[in-house]
C-alpha cells in the first residue's frame, strides 16, 4: 500500500512533532535533574565547599592567634551545613579573594561563596544570589597625617582598590559627583590595599566601610564620606537552584527567627 506525498509530509510533520516534544521534557528533566544532583553531591560528599574571605575581619578572617576561621560569613555557612545535613561543623572553606569567586565557582570546585560578595544586575546574569544577609555603604580609609577630610581631598590622587570588586566603580562615580579626577591602583588582597595606604602608594583605600573598619589602626580613620551601599549574597552556581534555594531558606529562617539578628550583634555589625 501507497501512501501520498500529502499523507507521507503529514505523517513526517507529526513524528518530528512529537520529538520535540519529548526532548523539550527530557531538557526540563535534565535541569531539574541537574539542580538535584548538586544536592545529592554534597549528600554524598558529606560536607559543603564553601569560598569564604580570610582577610576580612568581623566577615570571615584567619585568626592569627589560632589559626582558625572565623566571622559572621563562617557563620552563615556553618548554619547552611546545620540545615543540609543537620550538623554545623561539615563545611570544607576554601580562601577566596575578590578575583577568584567567580572562577572558582565556575569550576565547580565550590558549592557556593560566603564571602562579601556584591549583589548587581552583571554578577546576577552569571549566578544565583540569595536574598542579601547585609548592606554596607562604600567608604575610604585614609591616613591621619595626610589631612584628607573628604573624597574631594583626594582629586589627582591614587586611591587602592581589591581587583574583582565593585568598588572602582562605586568610587568613580561618587568622585565624579564631588567634581573631582581620581585615579585607582588594584591590589589582589585587602591587606595589599591597606599597605599600599601605609606606604604611600595610595592616598586612600576605598572598600565597604564594615571592611575597613577592620583595618583602622592609631594611624588611619575611616571619612564620614559614604556612598553606593553594597548588599551582600551568597552565590551559587547557575543551575544550581535546588541549593540556593536551601541557602536562601536558611536566611529567611534565621531572619525570622532572630538568629540572623544576634550573629550582626555577636560580630558587632548591626548598625
Amino acid at each position: 500500500m501507497f501512501l501520498s506525498r500529502k499523507k507521507l509530509m503529514t505523517l513526517a510533520l507529526t513524528a518530528v512533532t512529537a520529538f520535540s516534544l519529548v526532548a523539550a521534557g527530557c531538557g526540563s528533566e535534565s535541569k531539574t535533574a541537574g539542580s538535584n544532583d548538586i544536592m545529592k553531591t554534597i549528600k554524598d560528599r558529606g560536607t559543603l565547599k564553601v569560598g569564604c574571605k580570610v582577610d576580612v575581619p568581623l566577615f570571615g578572617y584567619k585568626n592569627p592567634d589560632t589559626g582558625k576561621i572565623e566571622g559572621f560569613e563562617i557563620d552563615l555557612a556553618h548554619a547552611v551545613a546545620k540545615k543540609i545535613f543537620n550538623d554545623p561543623s561539615k563545611v570544607e572553606f576554601t580562601p577566596v579573594v575578590a578575583k577568584t569567586r567567580g572562577p572558582l565557582l565556575d569550576s565547580g570546585e565550590l558549592d557556593t561563596v560566603i564571602a562579601t560578595y556584591t549583589i548587581n544586575p552583571e554578577r546576577k546574569k552569571q549566578y544565583d544570589f540569595s536574598d542579601p544577609y547585609y548592606t554596607d555603604p562604600v567608604g575610604l580609609l585614609v591616613k591621619k597625617s595626610d589631612n584628607i577630610t573628604s573624597i574631594k581631598d583626594l582629586d589627582g590622587k591614587t586611591i587602592a582598590v581589591p581587583q574583582g570588586a565593585t568598588t572602582k566603580k562605586a568610587v568613580e562615580e561618587a568622585a565624579k559627583k564631588a567634581g573631582v579626577s581620581v585615579k585607582f591602583a588594584e591590589f589582589p588582597t585587602y591587606p595589599e590595599c591597606k599597605a599600599a595606604l601605609m606606604a604611600g602608594r595610595a592616598a586612600a583605600y576605598a572598600m565597604d566601610t564594615s571592611n575597613l573598619a577592620g583595618y583602622v589602626d592609631d594611624q588611619t580613620m575611616i571619612l564620614a564620606d559614604k556612598f553606593s551601599p553594597q548588599e551582600y549574597g551568597a552565590a551559587t552556581k547557575k543551575g544550581n537552584e535546588a541549593l540556593a534555594k536551601v541557602i536562601n531558606e536558611t536566611f529567611k529562617e534565621m531572619k525570622q527567627s532572630g538568629e540572623m539578628d544576634k550573629l550582626l550583634a555577636k560580630w558587632k555589625l548591626n548598625k
